[in-house]
């Protein structure tokens, strides 16, 4: 292990404002484990014109930034294998001077850390080591699939951005949930609040001290013990679609975390192995130009759904 010697001050360029600061951080402090990043965040430890922020404030071209001194396990900095580069590099779906939109694998995560060596992130930037500005734009979990955009400038990386804050940008996902949803039933308007539990689990529940949220829902296709659906969140709170269908009593096949086990293990000899959940359409603005993606739902899913009783 190596320590930086002292703290450091980093005096914030316009070409690294807009962004928030702990992505800002994943960046700066390459090889630090994601977790440490937010524990210096919540500490206290990382100051802008010293004071105090949290982990989504959003830098000012001038800010002075102040890094405390950590440890960098030298043991991150692996290089990720070749068969997860040359599958990110089959999963692009679309790739212009400014942007990359994939089709994100189900069980990878969007970077590394939490005891992992790489992730999307760390795969995208050895498949090309000539794009050093390499950035994601927003997460998805590990185990949900589909439209991921990985921004390739700071200029592109703040318009879309700006987007998400807006709620401008237009996402949806198809999950396959439990029981008869009604078609009645639209939209879920309910806050969300973050949990850690003491074994240091994100647990995201429904609670009126939360945030907004809103997620809208639109039925596509009835089983007989499940419901296909579109879903299109409105905001973007963490483990929003998941904790949403499982409020509205409808919880998402495959999720050990809010899912019902039951449904679980009834899916299984149909090919349930996973989330059931998948990023399929995306809709965005940059410099102007409109921009649609889709990802198509991949074979294990598409297979399990045909395997179902109508």
């Amino acid at each position: 292990m190596t320590t930086p010697p002292q703290v450091s001050f980093v005096t914030i360029t316009e070409d690294q404002a807009g962004q928030r600061i702990d992505n800002f951080l994943l960046t700066y402090l390459k090889g630090v484990p994601k977790s440490h990043i937010y524990r210096i965040l919540r500490t206290g430890e990382v100051r802008a014109n010293k004071g105090r922020i949290k982990q989504t404030y959003r830098l000012v071209e001038g800010d002075i930034i102040r890094v405390p001194p950590v440890q960098v396990s030298e043991t991150v900095h692996t290089e990720p294998p070749k068969s997860a580069v040359e599958v990110l590099k089959n999963s692009i779906l679309y790739e212009d001077g400014g942007l990359l939109i994939i089709n994100k694998p189900s069980g990878m995560a969007v970077h590394g850390g939490s005891g992992l060596s790489f992730g999307v992130i760390e795969g995208l930037r050895a498949l090309f080591p000539n794009l050093p500005n390499l950035e994601l734009v927003h997460r998805l979990d590990r185990d949900t699939s589909g439209c991921l955009m990985i921004s390739k400038k700071s200029s592109v990386l703040r318009q879309l951005h700006e987007q998400l804050r807006e709620g401008t940008m237009r996402k949806s996902y198809l999950a396959l949930v439990q029981g008869y949803w009604e078609a009645r039933v639209r939209e879920v308007n309910a806050p969300l609040k973050k949990n850690i539990l003491q074994s240091g689990e994100r647990v995201v529940r429904v609670n009126v001290e939360g945030k907004p949220a809103v997620t809208k829902f639109q039925v596509l296709q009835r089983f007989a013990d499940a419901t296909l659906v579109k879903a299109m969140p409105v905001t973007g709170r963490t483990h929003q679609i998941r904790v949403h269908a499982t409020h509205a009593q409808h919880p998402i096949a495959g999720d050990d975390k809010y899912g019902n086990e039951d449904f679980d293990r009834k899916l299984r000899p149909y090919g349930l192995k996973r989330l059931f959940l998948h990023a399929a359409e995306l809709q965005v603005s940059v410099g102007g130009k409109a921009i649609e993606v889709t990802a198509p739902l991949p074979a294990e899913l598409q297979q399990l759904l045909e395997k179902l009783e109508p």
